[in-house]
């Protein structure tokens, strides 16, 4: 193989070539590289610190809705306490109520009996006074007494 002028301007053009493409398409190809280089690492660090923030998230969110937990328990607890306390307080209310209710009742009862027992008192007076005037109209025969007395025995 012999070196001609054609091997030796081949090779000056590709040296002019490689130098061109070095020195004006190359600094900017590696410009825009770099600079793409830099946006995924900052992509990257920016989704790191985003991960980071909503697994920070997570955690206060975890703990809030603990929070929020015991403070519902806490509600439902005192409701109850409440609940149980107003029932107490009705049923000792209603206790009462029956008792007085009771009271009043036998009060009734007792004063009922005593106008009975008055007006029993009364009829039977009414009645020995009648059965009296009857024996005393009448002659004194046994038979008409022991009539009179069962009659009178019938009214009572």
């Amino acid at each position: 193989m012999d070196i001609n002028l054609t091997l030796i301007g081949q090779t000056i053009a590709m040296i002019v070539f490689v130098w061109f493409c070095m020195k004006f398409v190359w600094p900017p190809i590696v410009g825009i590289i770099e600079e793409r280089q830099t946006q995924i690492a900052d992509g990257l660090a920016a989704a790191e610190k985003g991960t980071r923030a909503l697994d920070d998230a997570r955690g206060k969110v975890d703990e809030m809705v603990g929070d929020a937990r015991t403070q519902a328990r806490q509600i439902i607890d005192q409701a109850n306490q409440r609940a149980n306390a107003i029932v107490e307080e009705a049923r000792n209310d209603a206790n009462q109520e029956r008792a007085r209710i009771l009271a009043s009742a036998q009060s009734e009862v007792e004063q009922e009996v005593h106008r009975a027992r008055d007006e029993l008192r009364g009829q039977v007076a009414t009645v020995a006074i009648a059965g009296a005037e009857k024996i005393l109209a009448r002659e004194i025969d046994a038979n008409a007494h022991r009539e009179l007395l069962d009659q009178l025995a019938r009214e009572i």
